[in-house]
């Protein structure tokens, strides 16, 4: 009796294969961007967009952004900072990054993605947090109109303090547009524990 449920076992073993590992997890690297209107917390996507990720905490490690601004807010589209001091004084900068905008990610509300010029690859430190679906900013073509803005990143707590952000008054600071008439000053972005997330 008992060499037949021995022998029941291991055909069943045979039949189902082994049981199933548990659903592999990969880390995903978080940053707490600590404004005067409150705490962003962003999660990078460093497989998607290596290179932009790695330029990213460059700067965060050397604490370039600490007493950054928002210089740019836009209600309903974006909001952009981490290149100018309160006085409106531009930071040097490392040289710029390639543009990952290839990746696949897209500027959907809540992302973040780098700010640049009308060159390809000219993103340096200064990013933005989309306010809402901003599907033409990303990327289209291989040519300079289309390239689009590189995505690496997505806000996963203080989407309220974004928002908050947003609603703020602005105005003209020559020759700058859309500037915070009261500062929205970024205290600080600092690297914080590993979270988990599901392997896509």
């Amino acid at each position: 009796m008992f060499k037949c449920l021995a022998a029941l076992a291991v055909l069943a073993g045979f039949a189902y294969g082994p049981a199933p590992a548990a659903k592999e997890l990969k880390t995903m690297q978080r940053v707490a961007i600590e404004t005067s209107k409150g705490k962003i917390v962003v999660e990078l996507d460093e497989e998607k967009a290596p290179l932009t990720v790695k330029n990213f905490l460059s700067y965060v490690d050397e604490k370039f952004y600490d007493e950054t601004i928002f210089h740019r807010v836009i209600d309903g589209f974006m909001i952009q900072g981490g290149g100018f001091t309160q006085t409106m004084t531009q930071k040097r900068t490392k040289a710029p990054v390639r543009n990952e905008a290839q990746n696949g990610l897209s500027n959907k509300r809540g992302t973040l993605a780098m700010a640049r010029t009308s060159i390809v690859d000219s993103a340096t430190s200064q990013f933005f947090i989309n306010l809402v679906d901003n599907p033409y900013l990303d990327f289209r073509a291989a040519n300079d109109r289309e390239f689009g803005y590189c995505v690496f990143g997505r806000v996963v707590e203080g989407m309220d303090v974004v928002d908050a952000i947003a609603k703020v008054r602005t105005g003209d600071y020559l020759p700058h547009q859309n500037v915070p008439v009261e500062p929205v000053v970024i205290r600080s972005i600092r690297r914080i524990p590993q979270a988990e997330a599901p392997q896509k």
